[in-house]
């Protein structure tokens, strides 16, 4: 393990970039936050965490949380992450992803920030020839949230080449679950994803849950999706940071998923299991550029870094999320 440096969380707020900070701070790593609280919560930052409500593209509040806090790595979370809204709305896709990121690089550059960790996810794959999805695997987005994470991806690399600068891309796959201890979850009201979906169904926050699409080349005709508890996926952020710091000289970029997947019946299945009930189903038609399955191929971060996930059963990502949204009826009454 390095020794700890000061470290900014954009998006430290939201549903992963809470969780990073909960795994920095459990490791002794010091935190400051930057969110300007569009999709976060101010209640998903701890207590003794230094907080800064802004932008990232704020040059001269970057530069002055850079001195004051004398910050020395960036995890860079904060953007827009709903697929279908990129479609309708690309440009603010395109703002929030990539020209603030590249605002971001600028001010680490300029103060000599010498590492960046980069939320990218498996979206830059597009539809994937293959399941599982190498690193190496073509990048062919289908959709402007895909390419704007991509685009990023770049721009770090050209960084990189041209200045002191690391930087380690990992791209998720289906994020899922909440913290054990119940400190933080996904928060976001009109969340899409499957899980935060079918538990609120299961707290009756919803009639039901959409099934789109039955007839996939799969087992059950359903798509199949990599699961990755949000812990686990945090844990590897620190693991990362550790890499950098032990050779400031190699960048990397690696999957985030365990290498396995559920089919939204066989996750949904699960939530009944866990709920003792039955979660009504309506079957429909399918989405646009929803591939049959993405899984991820693990092989590399493993590989790489002294990762293990603790939290990889179906039933407990499941149990932890609900649990989550239990607690979220207190935190936010109107959720």
């Amino acid at each position: 393990m390095s020794d700890p440096i000061p470290v900014l969380v954009t998006g430290g707020a939201g549903y992963i970039g809470s969780h990073a900070v909960l795994a920095l701070r459990d490791r002794g790593w010091p935190v400051t936050v930057i969110d300007n609280l569009s999709t976060g919560f101010r209640f998903a930052v701890p207590g003794g965490v230094s907080f800064y409500q802004g932008d990232i593209a704020d040059a001269d509040l970057l530069a002055r949380i850079f001195a004051e806090q004398g910050i020395r790595a960036i995890m860079h979370f904060a953007g827009s992450i709903i697929v279908p809204e990129s479609v309708s709305d690309p440009l603010k896709y395109y703002a929030n992803n990539t020209v603030k990121s590249r605002a971001l690089m600028q001010a680490a550059v300029d103060a000599g920030v010498p590492h960046f960790i980069f939320s990218s996810t498996a979206a830059t794959y597009g539809i994937p020839e293959e399941s599982p999805v190498a690193e190496d695997s073509p990048k062919r987005p289908i959709n402007p949230y895909g390419w704007s994470k991509l685009m990023t991806e770049q721009m770090l690399a050209d960084t990189a080449a041209a200045h002191s600068l690391n930087y380690c891309v990992l791209r998720y796959f289906n994020v899922a679950g909440a913290d054990p201890q119940g400190r933080s979850g996904q928060s976001t009201a009109g969340a899409t994803h499957l899980i935060k979906v079918a538990v609120e169904a299961a707290l009756g926050k919803r009639q039901n849950v959409g099934v789109f699409g039955t007839d996939y080349a799969t087992p059950d005709g359903t798509g199949v999706r990599d699961y990755i508890h949000v812990s686990d996926l945090a844990n590897a952020h620190v693991l990362a940071l550790d890499a950098l710091l032990a050779e400031p000289d190699r960048s990397l970029t690696m999957n985030c998923g365990y290498g396995r997947g559920f089919s939204v019946l066989e996750v949904l299945d699960a939530v009944d299991r866990v709920t003792n009930m039955k979660i009504e189903r309506v079957l429909g038609p399918r989405r646009v550029g929803d591939p049959d399955s993405l899984v991820s191929d693990p092989g590399r971060i493993k590989a790489t870094l002294p990762w293990s996930p603790q939290h990889d059963r179906l039933e407990e990502i499941v149990t932890h999320a609900l649990a989550w949204e239990r607690r979220l009826a207190e935190l936010r009454p109107d959720a």
